[in-house]
């Protein structure tokens, strides 16, 4: 037996869905944002606004970085609590949303800890505050999942929360908020979509309805990702908006593989972006695991669909958007690399990685980390 659940109470999707605010119950509106996108590109000026005219009351909280900690989401919860909101409106990247779903269930029930929703012990539901998310990337899908990655810096690892209670009760889908993306968050944010729906489809819980999800999200994206990077028109930047979605519907329960475990790991050491970790990652992980009949019966039977070699598509994207080929070539200096190595292995083997298609240990993640960090030359950290 298994239980499905794919999304919260409503979906509101389309250019200027951001409108629909104007009809969501509640008298005061906590606003939770990143730093200056949704400023500048004035979404949050045209809430307030709605707000104002409706005279509810509203307070702006900004200021949610790429990586959000577990003290930057204790403080924020600080703030929500003083305010008293009965609804919680997540706008912004995927660190954003997933900020505000652990605040808002912090400000809820007052004594509950990050340690207790970490060991399992959160709440499945919320009771007093409606939470909506309005996501401004299209890459994490939290608009629909039960999962809030925060970094726990005491540890230099990203740890995936879960609960019910995470899930929003609204996701709107509104493409115009994506038109400012940079180019290169486009891709990146794109390219850990991608990651979601392929992790998803070859996983082996996957079932009757997870798998052609899976499969529908990836077929979008690969058709709808380059156009939205090269052209950045409304119609491919809301098609990959509504894939990437798709594909988090599904994720959240088939669940990934260890391209996440190991990006949560190398992302919560050093900060690198997570869609680029996953972008240099997923090609060489999804050979890796083609080394199971089902996984590459499944990749095949992918390749079919979209008229090419799954992996070689996947090459192909990275050289548009012009993705480095190795965590090396992304930054990640060979000291830091070597010094964190014992770590970064151990982080390697946590979290998604549990449910990689080939069951991993020490010396397969070893084998597998020096290929992504040194390519095919070196295999050695000395």
């Amino acid at each position: 037996m298994k239980e499905l659940k794919f999304n919260g109470n409503k979906m509101i999707i389309g250019p200027g869905s951001i409108q629909a605010i104007e009809g969501i119950e509640g008298q005061r509106f906590s606003i939770i944002t990143g730093k200056r996108a949704m400023f500048d590109n004035g979404t949050i000026d045209g809430i307030t606004g709605i707000l104002k005219a409706q005279g509810k009351a509203y307070d702006v909280y900004s200021g949610i970085g790429a990586n959000p900690t577990v003290a930057e989401v204790e403080e924020g919860a600080k703030r929500l609590k003083a305010f008293d909101p009965d609804v919680v409106l997540a706008v912004g990247g995927g660190s954003a949303i997933d900020a505000a779903k652990v605040m808002t269930l912090l400000c809820e029930y007052k004594t509950l800890t990050i340690e207790e929703i970490r060991n399992g012990k959160a709440p499945e539901a919320r009771r007093k505050i409606t939470l909506v998310a309005a996501p401004s990337t299209s890459g994490t899908a939290s608009e629909v999942t039960r999962a809030a990655v925060v970094t726990f810096e005491d540890e230099n690892i990203k740890v995936g929360l879960k609960t019910l209670a995470f899930i929003p009760d609204i996701a709107i889908l509104d493409g115009n908020l994506t038109l400012s993306m940079p180019k290169s968050v486009v891709a990146e944010t794109g390219m850990d979509a991608l990651t979601h729906a392929l992790e998803s489809y070859i996983n082996p819980n996957a079932d009757d309805f997870c798998k052609p999800i899976s499969r529908a999200a990836a077929e979008g994206l690969f058709k709808w990702l380059p156009l939205s990077f090269q052209d950045g028109d409304i119609k491919s930047r809301q098609k990959v908006h509504d894939f990437q979605s798709l594909a988090g519907m599904s994720f959240q329960n088939a669940g990934l593989g260890m391209s996440h475990g190991i990006a949560h790991a190398f992302g919560g050491t050093f900060g690198t972006g997570h869609g680029l970790l996953n972008a240099i990652a997923l090609p060489v992980i999804l050979a890796y695991n083609a080394q199971d009949p089902q996984v590459k019966a499944d990749l095949d039977a992918l390749g079919q669909i979209i008229g090419g070699d799954v992996i070689q598509e996947i090459h192909r994207l990275n050289a548009i958007f012009e993705i480095p080929q190795t965590f090396k070539e992304a930054g990640i200096t060979e000291e830091e690399f070597v010094k964190h190595y014992d770590g970064l292995l151990a982080g390697s083997l946590k979290g998604s990685t549990a449910r990689n298609p080939i069951p991993m240990d020490e010396k397969t993640m070893d084998g597998v980390l020096k290929q992504l960090y040194y390519g095919t030359e070196r295999t050695e950290v000395e």
